[in-house]
């Protein structure tokens, strides 16, 4: 019960909480027995009062698992959704109203975000703690930018906000994204670094520019007739990919292998205990592909090359060769094409050139005229 004797009152008064709605006030009862019958008989009223308005509760524990079954689960990347909703509750606690959280509740949750180290699987706990803190894109994106969406939800749900943090203050500066691209033999490196079962995937991703999520494909997601790829991507859009010859030429030879995944491994050694028989073929797995990626990095010798490179390398040289930044964003499935303008660097040598021819044949044909008078 939640009764309680107020120091400016003589009576016992209530407080309690329903579907994140707060209820409280005075029982008018000297003694705690009829007090606390006067509150059971509230909270009966209390929940009767709520279904009939059936306004959506706005505690934290409510918002997080609406907003998960109506669209974080539908993301490209939902296991990282949930994790990032399960954060939130553990920290603010499931019966924290969204109603009240204000600019200093969400400063406090990022400076302990802000604390947290990148996690090191298989490493123990005895050396988790030399890892290095994670990024303020990470804090960014894992954080503030998931509360304000259970708040934007929570809008379209109709819940109230007197007031609602200003978000910006909250982002932190995040340092400009390095443009890596692939120099001199070191695509010939990794190439070389690859296990043959391994290469049409990562040959793949060479050709397409595509996410690492994104690569796990499907058949359905194979278009062969419209000459596309199509599935979920970041942020659960749809992007669409075309079957180039190129694309082709990688998938084609790899119809029945699996009837569900386009990428498939072989299996080096039988392990019982997960289902695997040596020489028989499984489905690379987003984890796996991680794991393989990693090996190919070391056994490479290509320094700083991550495998997000590969989309940086495949926008940088596509841009490159069209020049046409609009393609480039179509090509990468770029929801805005500011984003996709940190790739326009790759013309300046061009630009350099076009300015130089420009500037010289005015000056050629004004000197031509000055010899001529």
């Amino acid at each position: 019960m939640s009764v309680y004797k107020h120091k400016d009152s003589p009576f016992y008064h209530y407080d309690f909480q329903f579907k994140g709605n707060r209820f409280h006030g005075s029982t008018g009862a000297t003694n705690k027995r009829e007090a606390e019958a006067f509150e059971r008989a509230r909270r009966d009223e209390a929940k009767q009062q709520v279904r009939q308005s059936r306004g959506p509760s706005s505690d934290l524990e409510y918002v997080g698992g609406r907003y998960w079954s109506e669209i974080g689960q539908h993301h490209a990347g939902a296991d990282t959704t949930f994790r990032d909703i399960a954060r939130l509750i553990d920290y603010f606690g499931k019966t924290k109203l969204l109603t009240e959280i204000a600019d200093n509740d969400v400063a406090e949750l990022v400076a302990w975000r802000r604390g947290h180290r990148v996690t090191r699987h298989g490493k123990g706990r005895k050396r988790q703690h030399l890892a290095p803190l994670i990024a303020p894109a990470t804090v960014n994106r894992s954080t503030t930018e998931m509360l304000k969406k259970l708040f934007t939800r929570a809008k379209a749900w109709g819940i109230k906000f007197d007031s609602e943090p200003t978000w910006k203050s909250h982002i932190l500066a995040e340092p400009d994204e390095i443009v890596r691209e692939l120099h001199g033999n070191e695509a010939d490196q990794l190439d070389q670094a690859t296990r043959d079962d391994y290469r049409p995937i990562m040959d793949f991703v060479a050709e397409s520019g595509m996410r690492m999520r994104e690569c796990i494909l499907r058949w359905p997601e194979v278009n062969w007739d419209a000459r596309r790829i199509e599935k979920k991507g970041k942020g659960g859009r749809r992007i669409s990919f075309p079957i180039t010859d190129a694309v082709r030429e990688i998938l084609w030879p790899l119809r029945g292998h699996h009837e569900e995944f386009v990428f498939t491994y072989v299996a080096e050694r039988t392990r019982k205990a997960q289902g695997l028989v040596k020489g028989e073929r499984y489905p690379i797995t987003y984890s796996g592909l991680k794991s393989a990626w990693k090996r190919i990095r070391a056994a490479s010798g290509v320094a700083g090359f991550r495998f997000h490179d590969y989309r940086h390398d495949f926008a940088t040289k596509l841009l490159r060769e069209t020049q046409n930044l609009k393609l480039v964003q179509r090509a990468l499935n770029h929801a805005n094409i500011k984003t996709t303008a940190k790739y326009a660097h790759v013309v300046d040598d061009d630009l350099a050139a076009g300015i130089d021819q420009f500037q010289k044949s005015p000056r050629k044909s004004r000197k031509q005229a000055r010899k001529a008078s």
